[in-house]
């Protein structure tokens, strides 16, 4: 994947950067908990009735995001070297390390962090370490 840096905008990042602060915020004033994806769907199937709509409304709200976005601006420019089996791969191993670091990247990067959570501290930076850790063994492998 590259980054397009004729089209970064810092303005836009930082845009981005506010909404997902004042989500987690939000999210946390009102419903007392922390914004993690994998907590989120972890919790689907074995939530209460009353749990599940708030769930439900956060991962269509999620899904929805991206086409929202494209209506009102139009498609990213989105360049993806990886075939569908790595990336494949690469989601499950991201799963299975959500599940044992009891967090994914947005629980503990996002809220964790903000908190000063020493375990989101500790599981960010071994998030961190392992995706360069990754880029680096595949770059070797694959040769570029």
């Amino acid at each position: 994947m590259e980054l397009d840096v004729a089209h970064f905008s810092p303005i836009t990042a930082l845009a981005g950067g506010i909404f997902v602060g004042v989500a987690a915020t939000g999210f946390a004033w009102v419903l007392g908990r922390v914004m993690g994806v994998s907590g989120i769907i972890g919790g689907l199937l074995s939530a209460s009735p009353g749990d599940r709509a708030w769930r439900w409304a956060f991962l269509i709200g999620l899904a929805a995001a991206p086409w929202v976005w494209i209506a009102l601006v139009g498609h990213p420019y989105v360049d993806v070297e990886a075939g569908h089996g790595r990336l494949l791969v690469a989601g499950v191993l991201v799963g299975i390390g959500s599940r044992m670091g009891s967090g994914c990247t947005s629980g503990h990067g996002v809220c964790g962090m903000t908190r000063f959570s020493v375990r989101s501290l500790a599981a960010t930076g071994v998030f961190m370490a392992t995706a360069m850790a990754t880029v680096y063994l595949s770059r070797l492998v694959s040769g570029s």
